[in-house]
């Protein structure tokens, strides 16, 4: 079980990552990695800090794939975020972990249809993921 306290500053954390990516389209690593360190130390200041640094790992390198593949569909930010938040999850179980990894993707393509539909083009719709991979995270949490 995660804490109050853990999870206003989880939201905290990606109300400030979520709102300089929209408004700068990028994660700045002084946000993405200082939370993630500060989400694994949370971890293992609990006595889950095994299962924070491995969740954490499986969602980085799934990131990382994407990444490597095609570097303009995911930037390293994305990858980087991917740490703290792969570890925030999989602090609220494998259902959690599921279900933030699953939910991050999907909201970003939807939200890109919709923009090419509202919009009317067929091109490249540039969408910032993390604001849906911090809110796919909150919103498993807040599900279990």
């Amino acid at each position: 079980m995660i804490s109050w306290l853990a999870i206003m500053a989880l939201c905290a954390w990606c109300a400030a990552l979520s709102f300089v990516d929209i408004a700068e389209r990028r994660l700045p690593n002084v946000l993405t990695v200082c939370g993630g360190i500060a989400v694994l130390g949370y971890g293992f200041a609990v006595g889950r800090g095994g299962v924070a640094l491995i969740g954490g790992l499986l969602l980085a390198l799934l990131y990382l794939a994407v990444h490597v593949i095609a570097p303009t569909a995911m930037g390293a930010g994305d990858v980087k975020l991917a740490l703290g938040l792969g570890a925030a999850a999989a602090l609220g179980g494998p259902e959690v972990w599921v279900w933030a990894a699953l939910l991050a993707p999907l909201g970003t393509a939807l939200a890109g249809v919709f923009l090419m539909m509202r919009r009317g083009t067929v091109g490249r719709t540039v969408v910032p993921h993390g604001p849906f991979m911090c809110a796919s995270t909150l919103i498993a949490l807040a599900a279990r």
